[in-house]
């Protein structure tokens, strides 16, 4: 048995019971899915591919900033207007291409502080609109991510938008402590060190606000992480403590039906072992971001490409082989772009074995 035999979507995006069906599965058979930050058809590309060649599940996402640039860096961003074209046409191409990868999708929307609010209003509408027309909403889940501003404002304001995306059956992840680092404009390196570690009495309180609306919620609690690349030894993780958070949900909760009631989100993992991953797989963890070493492995490809035939793009006519050869067939875009779609597609690969979810399917 594997992943698609628990589903009623095999393939393309996937919405509702069938996301948390996945994420019960992933808990069950201990593997987490990578969620990669897309920013272009391009990088949905890479992704799909390292996934489908895999045999594993996906999880695609926009950030504010991954979505505006994906509307296009030309575009006007008041009022959050090109972020929110750009998810949702990201949502749309996602949703177009996915099933020919025949694999399942998980269509998310990335860290959405308190203010992008109005990106998260945008495409919280769009979704209720689609819903409308289609009986499911436009994207599987979204992130909401208020952990900067007081618990009390967080865990309340996130019941708010949760009831909404409950209406349609839709998945909400949030955050709880704060990711260290600085990702898509959010700069949270000078954070006290206490608050990047969560305890687990503010985990269960996330839980009992969120679980009388609707079961499909993960949390992003935080166990020393941080966003981006460091030295070893600069970011102290203590996956060990989301056991915690478990065993104390478990004790609190009457007549609980597993002993990891909680679905769990690893942010910030560039730079982690293996047995740091598999701590938090171990301990309840189903989705893990992917962001900072995609940029890198995107960047390879494209660099290496670039190095390697600069005799052949210096001028659209002339190289080493003669100063009339054409070199069109070398400074076609869709050359050297699809070499740096090969080396994310081959980081995406690594992070499908590292975290168990080649051959799930």
């Amino acid at each position: 048995m594997g992943v698609q035999d628990i589903l009623s979507r095999k393939a393309g995006v996937i919405v509702g019971d069938d996301v948390r069906k996945l994420f019960e599965y992933a808990q069950e058979k201990q593997f987490a899915i990578p969620a990669i930050n897309v920013t272009s058809s391009s990088t949905v590309v890479a992704a799909l591919e390292a996934a489908r060649d895999s045999k594993s599940p996906i999880i695609l996402q926009t950030s504010q900033g991954g979505a505006a640039y994906f509307a296009g860096k030309g575009v006007d961003n008041k009022d959050q207007q090109a972020s929110i074209a750009g998810c949702i046409a990201a949502a749309h191409y996602i949703r177009s291409v996915a099933p020919v990868y025949g694999i399942p999708v998980v269509l998310h929307t990335d860290h959405c502080a308190k203010k992008l609010l109005p990106w998260f209003e945008g495409f919280l509408k769009a979704d209720e609109d689609y819903y409308k027309l289609h009986g499911e909403p436009l994207f599987s889940s979204h992130m909401i991510d208020l952990s900067a501003e007081t618990d009390d404002y967080n865990i309340q304001t996130t019941a708010h938008y949760f009831e909404r995306a409950a209406k349609m059956n839709q998945w909400l992840e949030m955050e709880i402590g704060i990711t260290g680092g600085e990702e898509d404009g959010v700069n949270n390196e000078s954070a006290d060190k206490d608050t990047l570690y969560t305890l687990p009495e503010t985990v269960f309180n996330v839980y009992k606000a969120l679980a009388p609306i609707s079961p499909n919620f993960s949390i992003a609690a935080a166990f020393g992480n941080v966003h981006g690349v460091y030295k070893p030894g600069n970011v102290v993780l203590r996956p060990s403590i989301l056991g915690e958070h478990q065993e104390y949900a478990y004790k609190h909760i009457e007549n609980p039906k597993t002993k990891k009631p909680i679905f769990l989100v690893f942010h910030g993992g560039s730079g982690s072992t293996q047995e740091e991953f598999d701590t938090a797989i171990k301990n309840g963890v189903v989705k893990v971001n992917l962001d900072t070493d995609c940029q890198y492995a995107y960047l390879e490809g494209i660099r290496d490409y670039v190095l390697n035939k600069k005799d052949y793009i210096l001028t659209p006519v002339g190289n080493p082989e003669g100063e009339d050869k054409p070199n069109k067939k070398y400074f076609d875009p869709r050359v050297w772009v699809r070499e740096g779609e090969k080396t994310m597609s081959r980081r995406i690969t690594e992070a499908l074995e590292i975290f168990h979810t080649k051959n799930q399917l």
